[in-house]
């Protein structure tokens, strides 16, 4: 089939080439280390329907994807990096195409990233040459997930049985539908086994659900601030911020395509809410305090921005906007929200759904993580730890809550680079486990970590 670039791409092409993204010389992005360069999203179309949990299937599904750094003649170098809630396909270097508006739009953005920002990777820090996920080492696939509006088929793609979008008649997708779809767009480049699967929140669920899915086919998971299964505080912000989007009379059910108008309101104020539950209260205190945004006083206003935190939460909404769709962010809301190890593998136990798990498990969470907080990840631990499985768990002491597992890169490159660097081994053997708690500072050295064993 054409991809959407207007070329002929088979599987066999792909996997042959070894890369599925054009790359230039390596830039420095001002993060110490280099750039994995210019990067082209290209797209891949699965052969045959895709059967969903819901009980549906989809035909013609086409998935977005880029790559970074060479595959082995063995092909056995490839770490996929999944994206949470907001994300795409573009996880490092700096996009060809330059967009409205980057996903690296969250807290500090401006601070972090200057004039770069809108074309970097929402995970530029973390890949590259000397980075975590060390593109001179590894070969790093990152695709768009199934539900997107990225260029992966979700809710704004063609229905081939109508001609027109989706909307509302698009499938109701699970964690469990989005990895089976990696699976298979994965078969497509010729890629049996993963080196390591790894991401953040929702990208973190991914990685468990592969772990259990696939196991004999995974050597290593790296789950950053995430959890087995939403709690019920984060399963209600959720459903607040799909209201927010399904209240907007411009959403007009999920069938605002085509028509003008689009539920841009309700979006924002989705976004605004998203955006708070990744902050803690002392990082919005220390950026914004009570600070009004035009001088000494109060303007007696209802209407406009009187303080610079609700300034900065209209432009998140405002450059949100410009990038999301509305349903993506519904059926992928509900996606995370389905999410449940327990009960979905092992009959209302962890431990059970956990026990099939051969990979080698890193677990990173920050304290001042709220919306997915460090007791989940230590819950994980625990359940791993009962079953003799090999597992890391890193407590980093942080202030800026759930953002912080793309805030607090540097703290977090040492600790993914040590573990990454382990046997594939001891994750069949289960050998040991170790817990791990990282202060305000570095990691801990190797020498100062203490290891439990089972």
């Amino acid at each position: 089939m054409p991809n959407a670039a207007g070329s002929d791409e088979s599987a066999a092409a792909v996997g042959a080439l070894g890369t599925g993204s054009v790359h230039t010389d390596p830039v420095d992005t001002g993060s110490g280390t280099g750039s994995v360069g210019t990067v082209e999203t290209r797209f891949l179309d699965l052969p045959g329907p895709v059967p969903l949990d819901c009980g549906r299937e989809l035909s013609e599904v086409r998935v977005a994807y880029e790559t970074y750094g060479r595959l082995s003649p063995a092909r056995d170098n490839v770490i996929l990096v999944c994206h949470a809630l907001s994300g795409d396909a573009h996880a490092a270097g700096v996009s060809a195409t330059a967009p409205a508006a980057g996903t690296r739009d969250g807290f500090a953005a401006e601070d972090r990233d200057g004039t770069a920002g809108a074309g970097l990777g929402w995970w530029d820090g973390m890949i590259g040459p000397g980075k975590a996920f060390d593109t001179d080492r590894y070969h790093v696939v990152s695709t768009n997930l199934l539900g997107g509006c990225r260029g992966t088929t979700g809710p704004s793609s063609t229905d081939p049985g109508t001609g027109r979008p989706y909307g509302p008649d698009f499938p109701v997708v699970t964690v469990a539908d989005l990895v089976r779809v990696q699976r298979r767009f994965l078969d497509g480049l010729g890629i049996e086994r993963l080196a390591a699967v790894a991401g953040g929140s929702l990208g973190g669920m991914q990685a468990l659900q592969w772990a259990i899915l696939f196991p004999d086919q995974v050597d290593a998971i790296v789950v950053i601030a995430s959890t087995h299964a939403l709690h019920p505080q984060g399963l209600a912000w959720n459903a607040i911020a799909r209201a927010a989007i399904m209240g907007d009379p411009a959403w007009q059910d999920g069938r605002y395509h085509g028509t003008g108008r689009s539920p841009d309101a309700g979006m924002g104020v989705a976004r605004m809410i998203g955006h708070v539950t990744y902050l803690s209260a002392a990082a919005l205190r220390a950026k914004f305090d009570r600070r009004l945004q035009n001088g000494g006083d109060i303007r007696h206003t209802l209407t406009e921005p009187e303080y610079a935190v609700e300034s900065y939460l209209d432009h998140q909404a405002s450059s949100f906007v410009k990038r999301f769709d509305a349903n993506t962010y519904l059926y992928l809301s509900r996606a995370l929200t389905y999410f449940d190890l327990a009960r979905q593998h092992g009959d209302g136990s962890l431990e059970r759904a956990l026990s099939g798990v051969r990979a080698r498990t890193l677990l990173i969470a920050f304290s001042s993580d709220w919306l997915y907080p460090p007791s989940a990840s230590e819950e994980i631990a625990e359940a791993l730890d009962g079953l003799g499985k090999p597992v890391e768990y890193h407590l980093i002491e942080a202030p800026y809550g759930h953002d912080s597992f793309l805030l607090e890169e540097g703290r977090q490159i040492p600790i993914v680079r040590r573990f990454l660097g382990g046997s594939a081994t001891e994750a069949l053997a289960g050998s040991a486990t170790e817990v791990l708690t990282d202060g305000t500072t570095e990691a801990h050295p190797a020498t100062e970590q203490t290891t439990r064993s089972p």
